[in-house]
């Protein structure tokens, strides 16, 4: 587990970062997964797939899995726990595969380094992956390094992303012994569900036009600041420290 980079009651701001699209591109191995748990547990194939990048929950992304392949819904509720136990294994049994062909987004791995840096930033991660998906997506990038995974707020904890902002607050104040919320709080995410968790949730929002949403429907969408990519780090420190008063 990542050591905390800032002692007891030195942490200002709290930074959410989200993963898929934002700081990494693991291709189809996701969906891979969804496929594999899908014929494992419902005993066929499935004919369609969750949409790419949207940002949606693993479990809502799975609910809609089994609707979009004809599960009645009463059958889907029984199905639910075992496909939500089923695709981490699937995912994990291809890491080498998310090693092999995925990519770190430009920027990235700078831009965490960076953030990582500043001695009052807490940085973790707010994601629709189920936590053990995170934390290989994380690890095999090197990535975990770089954020405290430990107060990190994921879709195994909530299948209502908005739901999880509150989540990584609260472990966070409690392991830094500082209060975080909507003031403090910083979500870093490509997706439109990233700007919605911000809104809805209670934190400042710098999206990241390096996913499938561009950046003009990202800036319609409500977010405080669109950059193009994570190259400039300086500039997102700055951003951050502007949305959170902490400059």
């Amino acid at each position: 587990m990542t050591a905390p980079a800032t002692s007891g009651g030195d942490a200002r701001a709290l930074v959410l970062w989200d993963i898929d699209r934002t700081l990494v591109y693991v291709g189809e191995v996701d969906r891979t997964a969804y496929r594999e748990a899908f014929a494992e547990v419902v005993g066929r194939p499935a004919e369609r797939l969750p949409a790419k990048g949207t940002g949606v929950t693993m479990p809502l992304a799975i609910r809609g899995l089994l609707a979009d392949n004809g599960v009645p819904e009463h059958e889907a509720e029984d199905l639910l726990p075992r496909m939500l136990a089923a695709v981490p294994l699937h995912f994990a049994a291809r890491t080498d595969e998310v090693r092999r062909l995925g990519t770190v987004l430009p920027g990235a791995m700078g831009a965490l380094k960076a953030v990582a840096a500043e001695p009052d930033l807490v940085a973790t991660v707010l994601t629709g992956n189920l936590e053990p998906n995170a934390r290989i997506k994380l690890g095999v990038f090197g990535m975990d390094r770089y954020v405290d995974a430990a107060v990190g707020g994921y879709s195994s904890d909530d299948a209502h992303r908005p739901a999880l902002v509150a989540v990584a607050q609260r472990r966070a104040s409690e392991r830094y012994e500082s209060a975080f919320h909507k003031g403090n709080t910083v979500i870093v995410g490509d997706s439109l569900e990233d700007v919605r968790t911000g809104l809805e949730g209670g934190a400042h929002v710098v999206a990241v036009a390096s996913g499938t949403t561009p950046a003009n429907r990202l800036a319609e969408a409500g977010a405080d600041v669109v950059l193009p990519d994570l190259t400039d780090s300086g500039r997102l420190i700055q951003e951050i420290r502007v949305l959170t008063d902490t400059a």
